[in-house]
Parts: structure tokens; sequence; C-alpha cells
């Protein structure tokens, strides 16, 4: 039934711009029939607007994949280089943060683990809203950032990673079965904010999926069974997640195309210093406000992106001011 409602959302949005582009341009024929320059620049205008509500329909269409439309789990991982990385992965978390805010989306924080100085090891974020996991899977990928070190005393120059892996939350009416015997559960206690029960008790829970490798972990619950619970369905969603990839990988391999999306491979650059520039390196999308894009304009990188992904070409977005 969701489902239904959504492509008879899109078939009415269709038929709606259809209607209003054969309505634009009789209106222009006829004012330029009448000399009416007034009416023929209302009508114009009408139609620039039209044309940018078709684009975003356009990319609309775009999320039709198996679980497009399903809430996304946001995964941020610091990489080497200490205090500077966490600092850059706790950027992205707000980051992300921001651009579910701007779409509507809601945000709950799953697991954070603090730094030592500064920023964040992980965090992983679950945002709910239609579409959430179509428009933020492309963001999986190593992300790079330039500048000038707040913590260093010589103000250098460094350069940061950190790791960002998206996966789709698990609808309830999916079976996914998973092997007790595959998983490896310790418990731990949580750490940073949360009261004395939090910190004094091992509450936190971390799965280990020891058949993939893959590790999940949870401890926003005062209770020890609820983020057991929690990190149980984070890990069905990965599992999940990667059995959606490997479909995608058998459907491409006929084309014998690769995807640079993924764990591993660096996907955008964000500089600060000495220039000011955030280039996505897989579809060639710049824009020279970065501080605009880590408050979370993120739209323009992810729809070319995606555009990229379900079409397998490159496709060209304006730049992004």
């Amino acid at each position: 039934m969701r489902e239904r409602r959504r492509l008879d959302e899109a078939i009415a949005a269709t038929r709606a711009i259809e209607k209003e582009l054969k309505d634009g341009i009789e209106l222009v024929e006829l004012a330029e029939a009448e000399g009416d320059a007034e009416l023929e620049a209302e009508a114009l205008d009408a139609l620039a607007a039209l044309a940018g509500r078709a684009e975003a329909a356009k990319v609309e269409a775009l999320l039709s994949g198996e679980a497009d439309l399903a809430n996304s789990y946001v995964e941020i991982n610091a990489g080497a280089g200490g205090t500077e990385s966490q600092d850059w992965a706790e950027m992205l978390q707000r980051m992300y943060q921001r651009w579910a805010e701007r779409r509507g989306f809601k945000v709950e924080l799953v697991d954070h683990n603090a730094g030592e100085q500064a920023g964040i090891k992980s965090a992983t974020l679950l945002v709910k809203g239609q579409g959430a996991y179509g428009w933020a899977k492309t963001e999986s990928g190593v992300h790079r950032l330039v500048r000038i070190s707040p913590f260093d005393s010589n103000a250098r120059r460094h350069t940061s990673f950190a790791s960002v892996w998206v996966y789709p939350e698990v609808d309830e009416d999916i079976a996914i079965e998973v092997n007790e015997a595959d998983l490896k559960i310790d418990t731990f206690r949580a750490s940073g904010a949360g009261g004395q029960h939090v910190n004094t008790t091992d509450s936190a829970v971390r799965i280990t999926h020891l058949p993939t490798g893959i590790v999940v972990a949870c401890q926003t619950e005062r209770s020890q069974h609820k983020n057991r619970a929690t990190a149980m369905k984070m890990l069905k969603a990965r599992l999940y997640e990667r059995e959606l990839a490997r479909r995608e990988a058998e459907a491409r391999a006929e084309e014998e195309k690769k995807t640079d999306i993924g764990w591993g491979h660096q996907i955008r650059s964000y500089v600060l210093q000495p220039y000011q520039l955030v280039k996505d390196l897989r579809t060639g999308v710049t824009s020279t406000s970065p501080q605009e894009v880590l408050d979370g304009a993120l739209d323009p990188f992810m729809a070319a992106a995606l555009a990229q992904r379900v079409t397998g070409e490159t496709v060209e977005v304006a730049d992004v001011d």
C-alpha cells in the first residue's frame, strides 16, 4: 500500500506538470499573438518554475530501489590520525544531522563513541523518513578534509579521513535469519553522558557477525536487553544491505562497470584551506561554499550520484554555489 501510494502521487504529479506545461505554452503563444510583453514574461517565469519542479520530480523518480523508501542508518568512523580525524568525523555527523533536518527527516543517535580529546571515534545515526535510504545511500565511502588544523600550534595544514557507511533499516515484514552460533556478543560499559546507571553497568552491547566480520554496537539505552535488541536490528539491516549490494553488483556485471561507492573508496573532498571547495570525485559536482555543504546542503551531490548510479552514466549537474 505504501508503494502504491507513492506511485499514485508520482503519477498525479507528472500529470499536473504536463497540464501546466501545456497551459503555459498556450499562454505564451497567446501573449505573443496579442503583443502583451508583461503577460509573456509572467508565463515564461511560470514555465521556468515548472522546469524546476520537473527536475525535482525526476530525481524523486530515481528512488526506485528495493529499499529506497526505507529509513536509513548512517554510520561514521574516524580514520587514522587521532584527534584530527575524530574531529572530522564529528563534523560529518553534524552535517548529516543538518541534512536530515533540512529534508524534514527525524534523526536518532543510536551509537556514539567519543574521541579521547575531541570529536568522535564513531557514531551511528538512524534517519527516519520516506526515502531516507534512497537519498543517503550514495554517501557510503571515504570523505577527505583539508584544512589548517585547530589542534596544531604551528597552524599547519592537515588532511583527515573519515568513512561513512549507509544501510537501510529492515522492514519488519522482511525475514532475515541469523544463526546465533555465528554471533560473538560482548557487553561493555557505556561511555559519555547518560547518568550513573549507564556509566557503571555493562549495559552497552557489541555484536560481531563472524562469517562476514560485520560489527554493530548500541549503548544509548539503560537496559542491556534493549541495547541488544537494537544491535540485532542494526545487524540485520547491515546483512540486508549486503544482499542488496550483491544483487546490484550481479545486475551490473554484464555491463562490466565498477562502482567506487563503498568502504575504502574516496568519494568526496572538502577543502577549507588554502581555498574553499567541495568536490565529488565521482560526478564532478563542486561547491565553493564548504560551510553551506557542512551545514547540510547535500541534495545536489546526492542527486547527481544517485542519477549516475541508476543510469550508469555521468550526469551533468550545475555546480553548487
